[in-house]
């Protein structure tokens, strides 16, 4: 309990759920990482790297509390959402130097790579932001990480923005706040085209039609007209001017979906992960490849078939009933609302949340910038 008699677990449904979690995951690391640290003896430091899997998978969860504290009342959850969508146009502004940059030649990124190294993310050709990054324009390949370490992290990042950006342009109570939203979402599509991420190339248009049928918005004409038209002009101007390269994104993104759909992928990275997590799992962390320095990992880039290899089938399901019970805790809490602006924004984060629970496409939920989204925005 906190002084002001506050419980600290919110919402209370998550207690049961989270000590269940708690506990799978204190089984494979004591009978998992244990046996393998202090019986088998494979190298590094088993027990460490377990320890260092329950943080990955745990690590932001503290900032749902943090969240129902620091959020006091209905202004403090408007300069959060504000304040968000700032810091996203800030970003991507950012992001847009970099590819500006880039496209001038003042950075070099990967032209002057040969052989594999044309087609490789790298931290030697990073440029003004971010780490690393992908430009062979001789190859028509472009994979820029914009702010962050990585350039799925980028994709991420533009994904998670779409659901915080639509609502303020739709939803806030000033003139200034709606524009900057649409600013904002704006700028989220210019550099899910431009910065070469398919995944957000592909989802952030779904996120966003989703988001108009869901919240209403689409029947609310007064509102939706004006944001429609202008983000309409605005992106239209842009991709007449830059066909090529609009072509170029899109084309990048359907030889890839040709070469191995994403349905087909998850779909073997499941049937390989079943037949060797087991019950308990082969310990945690070992497919975290940030944590190879503590032992071997390999690597999985589907999020429940990594958690699958990690702590087993008991773990996995553990963990979807803890995200299944936020999921329906936060459903509840944004339709008992009675303001209807806080509720619009409540159900565009909810889908948030409910999207970002069950999706398995890489492993957002293991690092920023989602696992934070995530976590602070579930009350």
């Amino acid at each position: 309990m906190s002084p002001e008699k506050l419980p600290l677990l919110i919402p209370k449904q998550l207690t049961v759920p989270l000590v269940i979690l708690l506990t799978c995951c204190g089984l494979t690391l004591l009978f998992v990482n244990g046996y393998q640290q202090f019986v088998t003896k494979p190298g590094g430091v088993p027990l460490g790297l377990g320890i260092f899997g329950i943080k990955i998978l745990l690590g932001y969860a503290p900032l749902l509390f943090c969240a129902y504290y620091l959020i006091r009342d209905r202004q403090d959850f408007l300069f959060l959402m504000r304040l968000s969508l700032l810091l996203i146009i800030f970003c991507c502004g950012l992001g847009l130097i970099q590819y500006l940059m880039l496209l001038t030649g003042i950075c070099q990124g990967t032209r002057s790579a040969e052989g594999s190294d044309l087609f490789r993310a790298s931290l030697e050709a990073r440029c003004f932001v971010g780490g690393s990054l992908l430009y062979s324009p001789s190859q028509g390949v472009i994979r820029l990480p914009g702010t962050f370490v990585a350039p799925w992290q980028w994709g991420w990042f533009l994904i998670s923005s779409a659901f915080i950006a639509f609502p303020t342009a739709f939803n806030d109570p000033k003139p200034i706040g709606r524009l900057l939203g649409l600013v904002g979402l704006g700028a989220v599509f210019v550099m899910a085209v431009v910065s070469g991420q398919r995944i957000a190339l592909a989802l952030v248009p779904i996120v966003v039609a989703v988001l108009l049928i869901f919240t209403g918005q689409i029947a609310n004409l007064k509102r939706f007209l004006p944001i429609a038209v202008g983000l309409g002009l605005a992106l239209g101007v842009g991709a007449a001017n830059n066909a090529a390269t609009v072509q170029e994104r899109l084309d990048s993104f359907m030889s890839r979906w040709n070469a191995s759909p994403p349905y087909d992928f998850i779909l073997q990275q499941l049937q390989w992960s079943l037949a060797r997590g087991g019950f308990l799992g082969k310990g945690l962390g070992r497919a975290t490849n940030s944590g190879r320095f503590l032992g071997e990992t390999v690597l999985v880039e589907t999020y429940y078939p990594k958690l699958i290899y990690e702590i087993g089938i008991l773990g996995t399901l553990a963990f979807l009933i803890l995200v299944t019970t936020l999921t329906i805790a936060t459903f509840k809490a944004y339709r008992s609302g009675r303001d209807r602006t806080l509720r619009s924004y409540g159900a565009a984060l909810w889908l948030f949340i409910f999207a970002m629970s069950y999706n398995t496409y890489y492993y957002p939920l293991d690092v920023d910038p989602v696992a934070v989204y995530y976590w602070f925005l579930l009350v």
